[in-house]
C-alpha cells in the first residue's frame, strides 16, 4: 500500500513538472518559480501534503544540486577554474562586502544577537550555484562571455563555505578555540586536496573514466560524482564544491560524452530539488516576517546585481554581458537554508528559520526574472534617459569603440 501511494504521489509530482515546464516554455521564462510556488502549495501547510514520497524527494533534491554543479563544472577545464579564481578573487571580497554586511546590519537592528548577525550575513551572502546553474542552461548562456565571471564568483562563495561553515558551527555550539580551529583546518585541507586532485591529475582521471560504452560511462561518472560528494559532505566542504570540482576534473571526449547522458537526469532532480524547497516551507510561517524579508530581499537583490556589474566590468565584458551577469547572481537558495537551518537547530533566534524561507523564497522567484530581464530594463532605461535629437545625430557610421563592436557582434541570447 505503501509503495502504490509512493508511485502515485511521485509520478503526480513529476507530471506536474511536465505541464509546468511547457507552460513556462509557452511563456518563455525559467519554470523554476512555477516549481518553487507548486511545492508550496502542495507541502507542509499547503493544500494536499505528500508524507509518502517526502523522503525520496529529499534525497533527489540532494542528488539534482550534485548534478547541477557536475554539468557547469564540465563546461571548463582546469585552468580555466585557476586562471579565473587568480583574476576574479577581489570579486569575492566585493561580493562578501555588498551582500554579507546587509545581512548583519539587519540581524542588529532587529535586536539580535552578534552570532544571529553572523548566520544572516550568510544567508543574504551566497547565492544558489543550483538556481543559477539551471537558470543559465535554461537561457543558453552557458558560452556567454560574462559566465566565466558568474562562475569564479559562485566558486569562490563555495570556497569560502568551507572557512564560513566551521566558524559558524563553532559559534552555535560554543565550542573552544582549539576545536573550531581543527575543523577549520580540515574542511581547508580537503577543499585544496581537491582542488589539487582535479588541476593535476584531471587527464588521469579522464582517461580513467573513459569509456566506449554509455552504459558503463554514466555508472562510473555518476559513481564518482556522489562518492566525492558525499566525502566532501562528510568532510565539512560543501557537496556542490565536489561536484564541481569533478567536472572540472573530465575534459575531452569524456566531458562531451558525460554531458550528453546526464542532462535527462540532470533536468529531473534538479526539478526535484525546487520542488522539495517549496514543500519543505509552511505558507502560515511567512506573512509575520514578510516585511522584513522583502525589504532585506530588495537590499541584496540590488547589491547582488552590482557585484555581477562591477566583476564583469573588471573583466572586460560588455555593458550587456555586466547587467546580465549581476541579475544572475541575485537568486539564493541552498546553502542560505542550510545556514539557517543550523541557527534554528541550536536555538539561537526562533525567527531565524521563517525569514531566511521567506527570503530565500523571495530571491529564488525573482533571480530567474532578473537573469532574464535585468539588461533589457536597464537598456531601455539608458534609452529613455538619452534625448532623442542628440542621440541621432551622434549616431557614428562604424562603432566608436571594441566595446560597442562586442555588443554589436552578439546575438540575442548574448553569445560572442
Amino acid at each position: 500500500m505503501h509503495s502504490a501511494l509512493f508511485l502515485i504521489e511521485f509520478g503526480a509530482i513529476i507530471l506536474g513538472l511536465g505541464l509546468l515546464g511547457r507552460v513556462a516554455g509557452r511563456l518563455k521564462f525559467s519554470p523554476i518559480p512555477l516549481y518553487l510556488l507548486a511545492g508550496l502549495a502542495f507541502g507542509t501547510g499547503g493544500i494536499l501534503p505528500l508524507p509518502a514520497s517526502e523522503e525520496f524527494v529529499a534525497i533527489g533534491a540532494e542528488i539534482g544540486v550534485i548534478l547541477l554543479l557536475l554539468m557547469l563544472g564540465l563546461e571548463y577545464t582546469a585552468s580555466d577554474l585557476v586562471s579565473n579564481l587568480k583574476t576574479q578573487y577581489p570579486a569575492g571580497l566585493v561580493d562578501f562586502t555588498l551582500n554579507a554586511v546587509p545581512g548583519a546590519v539587519a540581524a542588529l537592528l532587529m535586536g539580535w544577537s552578534p552570532v544571529a548577525a553572523v548566520v544572516l550575513a550568510g544567508v543574504t551572502w551566497i547565492s544558489s550555484s543550483g538556481v543559477i546553474a539551471k537558470v543559465m542552461s535554461d537561457l543558453g548562456r552557458v558560452g556567454n562571455r560574462e559566465t566565466p565571471v558568474i562562475l569564479s564568483i559562485l566558486v569562490l562563495e563555495d570556497l569560502a563555505m568551507a572557512v564560513y561553515l566551521p566558524i559558524v558551527t563553532a559559534l552555535l555550539a560554543g565550542v573552544s578555540l582549539a576545536a573550531g580551529s581543527a575543523t577549520l583546518a580540515i574542511a581547508l585541507g580537503v577543499a585544496g586536496a581537491v582542488l589539487f586532485v582535479a588541476v593535476r591529475y584531471g587527464r588521469l582521471i579522464s582517461r580513467f573514466v573513459s569509456s566506449d560504452d554509455p552504459e558503463k560511462l554514466l555508472l562510473v561518472v555518476l559513481g564518482l560524482t556522489l562518492l566525492v560528494a558525499g566525502i566532501a559532505q562528510q568532510l565539512q566542504v560543501s557537496a556542490a564544491v565536489g561536484a564541481f570540482l569533478v567536472g572540472i576534473a573530465l575534459s575531452g571526449e569524456v566531458a562531451e560524452g558525460t554531458h550528453t547522458l546526464l542532462s535527462p537526469l540532470r533536468d529531473l532532480f534538479a526539478a526535484v530539488f525546487f520542488v522539495f524547497f517549496g514543500l519543505h516551507t509552511d505558507p502560515a510561517s511567512i506573512p509575520p516576517v514578510l516585511l522584513p524579508a522583502l525589504a532585506l530581499a530588495v537590499v541584496t537583490a540590488g547589491t547582488k546585481i552590482a557585484t555581477g556589474y562591477w566583476a564583469a566590468k573588471r573583466a572586460g565584458v560588455g555593458v550587456k554581458g555586466r547587467w546580465r551577469a549581476g541579475g544572475t547572481l541575485v537568486a539564493r537558495g541552498e546553502f542560505s537554508i542550510v545556514i539557517a537551518g543550523l541557527a534554528v537547530t541550536a536555538g539561537i533566534e526562533p525567527a531565524m528559520g521563517p525569514l531566511a524561507t521567506a527570503y530565500v523564497l523571495i530571491l529564488v522567484v525573482i533571480g530567474p526574472l532578473t537573469a532574464r530581464y535585468t539588461e533589457p530594463v536597464a537598456a531601455w532605461v539608458r534609452l529613455r534617459r538619452t534625448p532623442v535629437e542628440p542621440l541621432l545625430a551622434a549616431v557614428p557610421s562604424r562603432p566608436e569603440s571594441a566595446q560597442e563592436l562586442e555588443d554589436q557582434a552578439q546575438d540575442p541570447a548574448g553569445r560572442a
